[in-house]
């Protein structure tokens, strides 16, 4: 699809924090001015997690350059934190950002001769010397039924698989009150559901004063904003869930029933050479006292196929974890070794092996879904509406219902399904 400015466009890869963000840059770019300029601006918010996802962006920024020769064009997001002289040496861009000079506004006045020379075309700092993450307040996520708020950013834990950190620098999180206010302000904005995002989103608290943990937060955000309707947790750590958390998934409703684990791999060994912090028989043993906990609850999970030194007998570990753990959304990755991360240095698996590998993990993932899809038969479901004639319900399966208004509520009855999503019959409103 060409890209074509009008103002100020930005272009988001990546995870949900960077979507979040993306937000706050469009709307500092254009408080600055930028979207003054004749022929507008395109900014592109990358991501670093994988070789591919680098090579992807590059692609886009040729090709934006192509389509809109005279648009200026700035890099930013965590490939151009890790790897800013990459995007300085490419002559279709104008201007490269870090990801914490990308959320201030100074950095986006479109003075006429900005990315005149390589020291001014890279504003990049050391990243680890952020010791803060401000509450950015985003009034609406444009063209989404839900809205996302950083709670945290930054990583303090080193998987050998990970360049992140690089990009992110050390943990930091949000101050509780400035989350509060966030959520309050887009729930008042109409918003029925905010997901609670982060780098490492259950280290939440420690860098904070009296340490206040990821739970404590939830509770405080469901007490504090009773108008919110549903609040959903992005990708967690389950090794780092604490008591208050546990709790509230019990028994506040509105936290809805769906967890997406960072597992990467359900083998002892290969977590260890990742630096893991926990053991395949803690994700399964939490899993076991979650769904005690709450009944129904649904589990994702990311796992890579294919890590350094993975054996035949490592990888059916991973793929039995997939019924063990009774995982239903199911992120594969393939192991790419990503340059200055020490798993790139490990003895690696052949490529061939570890594409058959992911495509079994997808194929059992697969099996697990639609065992789950046809689980839910005759079930009602409440499903958020995030377009006409489609939602997810509390567990964020898709569900496709006829009609129904964007950030909708409607409570539904299952009727079926096609094997990608449910289909839904909209009951009738209490009188």
């Amino acid at each position: 699809m060409a890209v074509t400015p009008k103002g100020v466009e930005v272009v988001t890869f990546g995870c949900r924090l960077n979507t979040y963000e993306s937000e706050v840059m469009k709307r500092e770019a254009d408080a600055a001015g930028l979207g003054t300029l004749e022929h507008g601006a395109i900014i592109f918010n990358t991501c670093a997690v994988t070789g591919e996802a680098v090579r992807q962006a590059k692609q886009s920024i040729r090709k934006a350059r192509r389509e809109n020769p005279h648009a200026r064009i700035i890099v930013t997001g965590c490939a151009a934190q890790t790897d800013p002289a990459a995007f300085v040496a490419m002559e279709e861009v104008d201007l490269v950002l870090g990801n914490e000079e990308k959320l201030q506004r100074h950095n986006y006045r479109a003075l006429p001769d900005f990315g005149v020379n390589d020291f001014e075309k890279a504003r990049v700092n050391d990243i680890f010397s952020v010791r803060e993450t401000a509450s950015h307040m985003v009034d609406a996520i444009e063209g989404r039924a839900r809205a996302f708020v950083q709670v945290q950013n930054g990583c303090d834990h080193r998987c050998t698989f990970c360049i992140i950190p690089y990009g992110r620098g050390n943990s930091r999180s949000v101050p509780m009150g400035g989350v509060v206010e966030q959520v309050r302000r887009l729930a008042r904005n109409g918003y029925a559901e905010v997901v609670l995002s982060g780098v490492d989103m259950t280290s939440y608290g420690a860098d904070l004063p009296g340490s206040p943990r990821l739970g404590r937060l939830v509770k405080t955000i469901l007490k504090q904003v009773p108008e919110l309707k549903r609040l959903r947790l992005s990708s967690i750590d389950s090794i780092e869930v604490d008591d208050d958390l546990l709790d509230a998934i019990a028994n506040e409703a509105r936290l809805m029933p769906h967890l997406h684990l960072s597992l990467q791999s359900g083998d002892d060994m290969i977590l260890k050479r990742m630096k893991r912090r926990h053991l395949r028989a803690d994700s399964i043993r939490f899993c076991e006292e979650v769904r005690k906990l709450r009944p129904g609850i649904v589990f994702g999970a990311d796992i890579i196929a294919g890590f350094p030194t993975e054996t035949d007998a490592m990888f059916e570990n991973s793929l039995r974890i997939i019924e063990e753990c009774g995982l239903t959304h199911l992120h594969v990755f393939p192991f790419s070794p990503r340059e200055g991360t020490p798993a790139a240095r490990m003895p690696q698996v052949r490529r061939e092996v570890v594409k058959k590998r992911a495509a079994r993990l997808r194929e059992a993932g697969e099996a697990a879904y639609h065992r789950h899809l046809d689980s839910l038969l005759g079930s009602v479901q409440r499903v958020l509406v995030e377009r006409e004639g489609l939602g997810r319900t509390e567990g964020f399966t898709l569900v496709a219902i006829p009609g129904g208004t964007p950030g909708e509520i409607v409570e539904t009855v299952v009727t079926g399904n096609d094997g990608t999503r449910l289909t839904a019959t909209p009951l009738p409103a209490a009188a």
